[in-house]
């Protein structure tokens, strides 16, 4: 599900290792620290 979810924000020009959000004085991201784009189905 990470590795889906990067994919499509990569799509959408977005980088998830960056695209963070700060929640009670911590910094999460979408995909959490699982994500990896997956290219073999860009193609």
């Amino acid at each position: 599900m990470h590795d889906l979810q990067a994919t499509i924000l990569h799509l959408l020009g977005l980088d998830h290792a960056r695209l963070t959000f700060r929640f009670q004085g911590r910094d999460f991201r979408l995909t959490d620290v699982a994500g990896n784009v997956v290219h073999e189905i860009l193609a």
